[in-house]
């Protein structure tokens, strides 16, 4: 998969991704209760697209939330759409990000697939977090449900999803203590702490 692909589809894409997007709010409000996403964290949200989960951030309190996205468009939506001080948004990659800071929380929302090499995302990513910090991988919907809206012109800039615990054994190589595993209907979500 080359990263230029994937900024390019993902930048055709960013003017209608919100009107596209499909939430569910029990979902979503359950993997933020498993990240324990609350008030005076850090939050480093990777893949963040147009900010899909911002104002779920902004809502529980957060200090600060540090969005990063590869593709140009996505995060120039994302900076008109939240313009607070407390919401940094960053056009990079998150393999290669400059380590400067740590967070309390990781959250890798519906874009895991979208890295070709989850090892390199997991040891960039593990090196970010605090001690005691969690780091979630999770989607909105199943393994087998994101399988297939992958299919077609998305095969080429995803790969296949891990198993939930294939994902954990993957995490606990980067010393991560895995508390959550859930594979089901409705979402995917793997969770661990440092």
């Amino acid at each position: 998969m080359d990263k230029d692909d994937v900024i390019a589809f993902f930048n055709r894409r960013a003017l209608s991704w919100d009107a596209r997007m499909v939430r569910d709010e029990l979902v979503i409000r359950k993997i933020l209760d498993n990240a324990e996403i609350w008030d005076g964290l850090d939050i480093l949200d990777v893949a963040c697209g147009t900010g899909v989960l911002i104002s779920d951030y902004l809502a529980r309190g957060v200090r600060h939330i540090t969005g990063i996205d590869i593709a140009p468009e996505m995060i120039r939506i994302a900076q008109e759409k939240f313009p607070q001080k407390q919401v940094e948004l960053i056009c990079g990659d998150a393999e290669t990000m400059p380590r400067k800071k740590r967070f309390d929380r990781i959250m890798v929302y519906n874009a895991f697939p979208h890295f070709e090499n989850p090892m390199v995302l997991l040891a960039a990513l593990t090196e970010q977090l605090k001690c005691g910090g969690r780091l979630s991988i999770a989607h909105g919907m199943s393994r087998e449900q994101l399988k297939q809206h992958h299919t077609g012109s998305a095969r080429a800039v995803s790969v296949d999803l891990p198993t939930a615990e294939i994902l954990a054994e993957m995490m606990e190589k980067f010393h991560l203590s895995v508390d959550v595993v859930i594979s089901d209907e409705r979402m995917y979500q793997v969770s661990g702490r440092k």
